[in-house]
């Protein structure tokens, strides 16, 4: 049977859950020996409370119930030492899985690493690189011809801005010159700002000249 077990695979499938049915067992007998554990300690227990019963009345009885006492205790230890015991087997087995597991783990990932790798070598990553490198460059040429396109529209668009303003800065002196006739404040308020403040501070100069005049003509008729 067994040859047809390893045959078909059953014992790759047997030798793989070994560590888990021995902690299987192993548990099982744990818990038995748990259950061992509690009722000796019962019985020690009731004995102590014979021996304290008859200790005064009975002294035979007391005797023989702190002797029963005695080998209750030395069972219980016994189990606490097998419990112990088990405890630390079934530690040792789930780490022993533990670590197994994890050394598999890491071969797995080994193997999947070599597959990645598997069709890269440095020269392909430098290619690769260097490839990109000039497609980023690329990329930063194409971009700065547009916005090169871009600053030379809006440049032609100030120029378009620029004669227009001395179009309308030519209809503006035609029509000062045609109207020769008009008041001198609607030419000056024609003038640009800085050429009517410089007006106004000239008829400001020649009114106070013409004041002083004044004043010496006066002066003198007296």
């Amino acid at each position: 049977m067994s040859g047809w077990g390893s045959w078909f695979g059953g014992g790759g499938a047997a030798k793989k859950d070994a560590p888990k049915n021995a902690i299987l067992g192993l548990r099982s007998q744990l818990e038995m020996l748990s259950k061992r554990e509690k009722h000796l300690q019962s019985q020690a227990d009731e004995q102590d409370n014979l021996a304290r019963k008859y200790v005064s009345s009975n002294k035979n009885a007391a005797k023989a119930a702190l002797r029963r006492k005695k080998q209750f205790e030395h069972a219980l230890e016994q189990t606490s030492a097998q419990i112990m015991t088990l405890e630390r087997e079934i530690y040792s087995i789930e780490s022993a899985n533990i670590n197994k597991e994890t050394l598999e783990a890491m071969k797995s990932a080994k193997k999947a690493m070599q597959q990645i790798h598997g069709g890269l070598t440095i020269d392909k990553v430098d290619q690769t690189m260097e490839e990109l490198r000039e497609q980023h460059a690329i990329g930063e040429e194409i971009g700065e011809a547009i916005s090169q396109g871009v600053a030379t529209q809006a440049m032609d668009e100030g120029e378009l801005d620029e004669e227009l303003e001395a179009l309308q800065q030519e209809e503006l002196d035609n029509k000062m010159l045609k109207a020769g006739s008009a008041p001198v404040s609607d030419q000056i308020q024609r003038l640009p700002a800085a050429a009517s403040g410089e007006l106004k501070g000239k008829a400001t100069q020649e009114e106070d000249e013409e004041e002083e005049l004044r004043k010496l003509q006066a002066e003198m008729a007296m």
